[in-house]
């Protein structure tokens, strides 16, 4: 994965530029950029958005099942961390994850009028499975079918399944770096599970993915 450089600067009220201690952000993130993963899953760093909050870092993913990284993507996502000290009060605290994770599924679940539970139950249960405590949670799922007809209507229907979350980490002082790599190691396992691999052996640890 590239570098995190874990700071921004920000304008201020008046005019002004305020430039806020990058310090305390950049040693939380740390444990970002060697987090264990599946080796499916493929992380990036990429622009942050920057008027969401004054500290900010982005990564996206890929679950490519082959050995060939050129090969497509069967799921595919991005994931934000925010930070504010000032805490919003719709945060419940000073960090947020913006997160998006799609993929596409069999034909049958753009039938299964629970299909937006069960996506929203894979989150939680990556959460939960992680040991990570989590706030503030909310989101959307999307199931979209497409069918294609005159022309195209050799092509057989499609369903993609999108789960956009938010919530907020609730870290441990001291333990900001090793709580934050868990909610992105949470949130690559429910990419994953989207991709449609089975959950790993019970004992076997994940390696690093590959960054690119």
């Amino acid at each position: 994965m590239s570098r995190i450089s874990g700071s921004r600067s920000r304008q201020s009220a008046s005019g002004g530029t305020d430039v806020p201690d990058a310090s305390f952000f950049g040693r939380a993130i740390a444990g970002l950029r060697d987090v264990g993963t599946r080796a499916e899953l493929v992380l990036e760093e990429v622009p942050a958005p920057t008027r969401l909050a004054p500290h900010a870092v982005a990564l996206s993913g890929e679950v490519i099942t082959s050995h060939d990284e050129d090969d497509d993507a069967v799921a595919t996502g991005r994931f934000v961390l925010l930070h504010d000290p000032d805490e919003p009060e719709p945060w419940e605290g000073a960090w947020r994850v913006v997160s998006y994770a799609k993929a596409q599924m069999e034909p049958e679940v753009g039938h299964d009028p629970l299909a937006g539970q069960a996506g929203w139950s894979w989150l939680t249960d990556e959460l939960d499975a992680a040991g990570v405590g989590w706030a503030a949670a909310a989101g959307t799922v999307t199931c979209v079918t497409s069918e294609s007809f005159g022309a195209l209507s050799s092509r057989a229907p499609s369903v993609e399944l999108e789960i956009r979350a938010s919530w907020t980490p609730l870290l441990t002082t001291g333990r900001e770096s090793a709580e934050l790599a868990a909610h992105l190691r949470a949130w690559g396992d429910l990419l994953c599970t989207l991709a449609g691999l089975p959950p790993l052996p019970e004992g076997v640890i994940a390696l690093s993915g590959s960054r690119r």
